[in-house]
């Protein structure tokens, strides 16, 4: 097979690598039983469909066309492919991703009957290294959450009739209750994106959140993020109509009525922390998300019950909040004891 293993991760012509698979039949019948079976996100079969291409065009060279010879791959070619990420300087999240890809696409084709074993299956990618999630002090969330909500409160004291003040008051409280409502529940940004006005009982005050694989839990409402949540149903309806409750409906839109997607949630946030005074370039949205776990174990909360509420399959997933908190404990005793 002509491949090559370049100091970049890049084509036979030379060019950076940046196809897709989806045209191959083999890849569109992996994608659709991801999509079906597993119920994989939209964003997950894209990566994975990148990740293949990437592949097809470093072994085939990038003017190779669908359909790709996938049953001749050996695993010296799987593991020339992994060499040259490595020597491109790829992160090792990078690394490991493309290979989980591959090796899922190769069990697919194992479990059809394309092939008899994976070339994939004895391959090993780079070590994990546990790096600690960047998480806000529970003083940083509270200046987030309420300059947040002064904001909401001065531009519901400012609204008039027009328009324009109705939305600028619709979305400085949307601003706020999406705040609010990450923190208090510890969800995802996607899980916040998907959220239905049918999933949320502000009277038992839960909210019911879909996971990764369209795994379910429910998420308790803390009475401040209930507030805001009703809230915003009432401004949601003031400004769209009626149609903005309804079951099916997003909770958190755009100013077009439109769900609010991933990247508005990360702008929302970078707004908001500038707001507040609050260091926006080291913080993503994902920041409320480890806040709201390593808060909960600081106060003495249970290992197990943290893994129910953000979602993980794995308690070793939850545990990497444990060394948080020693690390946070460990800060605090070097900066205040003076024979630290």
């Amino acid at each position: 097979m002509p491949r090559t293993t370049p100091q970049k991760i890049e084509g036979a012509s030379g060019a950076p690598l940046r196809p897709r698979a989806e045209g191959d039949p083999l890849v569109a019948r992996f994608l659709a039983a991801a999509s079906s079976e597993r119920g994989d996100s939209p964003n997950t079969l894209l990566g994975y469909a990148r990740d293949l291409g990437q592949f097809a065009e470093f072994t085939w060279g990038s003017a190779s066309e669908p359909p790709y010879p996938w049953k001749a791959v050996a695993k010296d070619d799987a593991r020339a492919f992994l060499v040259g990420l490595s020597r491109s300087d790829a992160a090792p999240t990078t690394v490991r991703r493309k290979l989980s890809a591959l090796r899922s696409f190769y069990a697919h084709l194992v479990r059809e009957g394309e092939i008899a074993d994976s070339p994939l299956a004895m391959l090993r990618g780079p070590k994990r290294r546990r790096e600690l999630p960047d998480v806000l002090s529970v003083a940083e969330v509270e200046t987030l959450l309420e300059t947040a909500r002064e904001a909401a409160r001065r531009a519901e004291a400012e609204r008039t009739p027009a328009d324009a003040s109705i939305e600028r008051a619709y979305l400085a409280w949307r601003d706020w209750a999406l705040l609010e409502f990450l923190y208090g529940t510890g969800a995802r940004i996607a899980e916040a994106a998907g959220l239905s006005q049918g999933a949320v009982d502000l009277r038992a005050g839960t909210a019911l959140l879909f996971g990764k694989g369209r795994k379910e839990r429910l998420a308790p409402l803390g009475r401040v993020a209930a507030e805001a949540l009703g809230g915003l149903r009432e401004r949601s309806v003031a400004l769209f109509g009626r149609a903005a409750a309804a079951r099916q409906a997003p909770v958190f839109l755009n100013r077009r009525a439109g769900r609010a997607t991933t990247r508005l949630i990360e702008r929302v946030f970078d707004s908001a922390m500038v707001s507040a005074g609050l260091p926006a370039d080291r913080f993503s949205p994902h920041a409320l998300r480890h806040s709201f776990a390593t808060h909960l174990l600081d106060a003495g909360a249970d290992l197990r019950a943290v893994q129910e509420l953000l979602g993980h399959a794995s308690l070793s997933t939850t545990q990497i909040y444990t060394h948080v908190s020693i690390e946070r404990i460990r800060a605090v005793y070097r900066q205040a004891f003076p024979r630290a």
